[in-house]
């Protein structure tokens, strides 16, 4: 049975931005989705949300008919994840995915997360479809790093002018194209 999980980036959780809204929308139509809840700040590490992210895993709900909805860090630490443990899935969608990007604050949040772009490029053969959602004003990751980001896990790229960071900031309180790829 096809299930969906949504994760949320850095600084985020199942309460911000479009994701709540998201969830209702999948619930209604009678679709499984699952929010889980990583920690932030000085928590916030690749070992820490793998740890939470492999519950799921070890009860059987992440597999072949899973669809994960990423947003921002959560779109690499998935695909470590997926590749770290072998696992194939039906869909990524990814919104203002990225990686070794530098940020103004502390790198230790990031860093553990990244992937060298060569291990980035056998992403696709564990996954059956890749969608990438990115914007030419996105104020934490310049366009450049959201296309090479898209273009090294091969995903069909969903550009969407004027869209910030797809964050509640950015008015994404509602993420109404992300359902046409559902």
């Amino acid at each position: 049975m096809e299930n969906y999980f949504i994760i949320h980036g850095s600084y985020g959780n199942p309460y911000k931005n479009f994701i709540p809204w998201l969830k209702r929308q999948l619930s209604k139509k009678g679709r499984l989705c699952i929010v889980p809840h990583f920690p932030s700040l000085e928590f916030q590490t690749y070992d820490s949300w793998s740890h939470i992210l492999s519950s799921y895993l070890d009860i059987g709900c992440i597999n072949s008919d899973t669809v994960f909805i990423t947003h921002s860090l959560g779109s690499i630490f998935i695909i470590k994840f997926l590749l770290e443990k072998n696992i194939k899935i039906k869909k990524l969608i990814t919104v203002s995915g990225f990686n070794l990007v530098v940020f103004s604050d502390d790198i230790s949040l990031y860093e553990s997360f990244y992937l060298d772009w060569e291990a980035l490029s056998i992403f696709s053969s564990i996954c059956d479809e890749r969608i990438s959602f990115v914007s030419d004003n996105d104020p934490y990751v310049s366009y450049d790093n959201l296309k090479s980001f898209c273009d090294s896990i091969c995903a069909r790229e969903k550009f969407v002018s004027g869209a910030g960071h797809f964050n509640e900031k950015s008015g994404y309180l509602e993420f109404r194209e992300i359902l046409s790829c559902l």
